[in-house]
């Protein structure tokens, strides 16, 4: 009987947000599994947000019959996102899946990662508008670069309010990039546009030179923003292990077993600040269209600036390939390179596609870079 009073007293504190809370896990696991969106990502957060959504739930820090009760979330997510100590263990197995060899082949291609950032600063300047503090502002924006670890990475800096529906939202469109770039895209482009074809020149890049670019890169950076150095440096210490010829088996095991144990680890560990309690407000919405707000900006800055560029020089750029600016590697390019074979199935633009892509990478990154030093010279 005693245990019969225990079961319906745990059913009966179950509240209606907790049961919404129930409804996005299961969204999200749906999504990950039925149409293999970002599973590796989609599939732990969306059953983290379940398990931290029981009452009573021994998986995140709570205070039970005045005893405070230390959840494991909680202690994950302390020890691995609140000092960003995973966003930047991922960021090396990401360097290390990284070939710049198309953006170094040609390196113009990086400027079209640099002007598909325009959406993280015209929302950041939006959000603003909506009343957001300058800081969660800051982390709102930073989702228009589909950069998940950059998210995290800002968002923990400023200490935001919202961190688990910055993630949330940073990778349900890295994940969506099929579905929301293509019809933008279509919108600030002709179909004579779309069809123009780019010749590829393939040459090969020296070692050396693969082996200085990170090297480079990371000085560079560090010096126009300085706070960008821990996820520049991160990102480019992984393609060094990858292109220095001499640590093969340290490569893999950053692409592979690094890269899915901290992926997996990051995924149930953002759960922790899903709590149907903080989660489930007008704010929370209004930072999902925000997000959406900047990842359609950055998407327009590119293919803009690559109609610009093309009043001005011989060999016209396929328009459709600014869209790749953004750091959703490798899922923009890919899409992009298929809306060009379905205009014209003899135009390859997959090499051009991959190296604005990469370049949006470095570019995501030093824009997070940047908006931390700008809004901290302004708090």
């Amino acid at each position: 009987m005693n245990l019969l009073s225990v079961l319906f007293g745990n059913l009966m504190t179950i509240t209606w947000q907790q049961l919404v809370m129930w409804i996005i896990g299961g969204t999200l696991i749906y999504l990950a599994i039925k149409k293999d969106m970002e599973p590796s990502l989609l599939l732990p957060i969306g059953f983290g947000a379940i398990i931290c959504n029981i009452p009573a739930s021994g998986a995140i820090t709570q205070i039970i019959n005045g005893v405070t009760e230390i959840g494991i979330l909680d202690v994950l997510f302390n020890a691995g996102i609140a000092n960003e100590l995973l966003p930047l263990l991922l960021f090396i197995g990401i360097g290390a899946m990284i070939d710049f060899g198309p953006l170094l082949t040609n390196p113009k291609l990086l400027l079209f990662g640099a002007a598909a950032q325009f959406g993280i600063f015209f929302t950041l300047s939006m959000a603003v508008l909506f009343g957001f503090p300058l800081n969660d502002a800051a982390s709102i924006a930073i989702i228009g670069a589909a950069d998940g670890p950059t998210s995290i990475f800002v968002a923990n800096y400023f200490n935001s309010n919202y961190l688990g529906a910055i993630i949330v939202a940073a990778y349900s469109y890295m994940a969506l990039v099929p579905i929301v770039q293509p019809p933008i895209i279509r919108l600030f482009t002709s179909k004579q546009e779309r069809k123009i074809r780019m010749e590829y020149k393939p040459k090969d890049v020296p070692q050396v030179v693969k082996i200085l670019f990170p090297i480079i890169v990371t000085i560079i950076a560090g010096v126009v923003a300085p706070r960008s150095v821990a996820l520049i440096g991160f990102l480019m210490f992984g393609n060094l292990i990858r292109e220095c010829g001499v640590l093969a088996r340290f490569s893999q095991g950053a692409q592979n077993e690094l890269t899915n144990i901290v992926t997996l680890l990051l995924g149930i560990t953002i759960a922790a600040r899903m709590q149907a309690a903080s989660f489930l407000s007008p704010a929370t919405l209004l930072i999902l269209c925000l997000g959406l707000v900047a990842f359609i900006f950055d998407t327009i800055g590119g293919v803009i600036f690559a109609k610009i560029l093309n009043l001005f020089v011989k060999d016209k750029f396929n328009p459709m390939i600014g869209a790749c600016g953004i750091s959703a590697f490798p899922m923009s390019s890919r899409v992009i390179h298929k809306m060009g074979l379905k205009e014209d199935p003899q135009n390859f633009l997959l090499m051009h596609t991959v190296g604005v892509n990469v370049g949006g990478q470095i570019a995501s990154v030093v824009a997070g870079g940047l908006v931390i030093s700008l809004v901290s010279a302004l708090l």
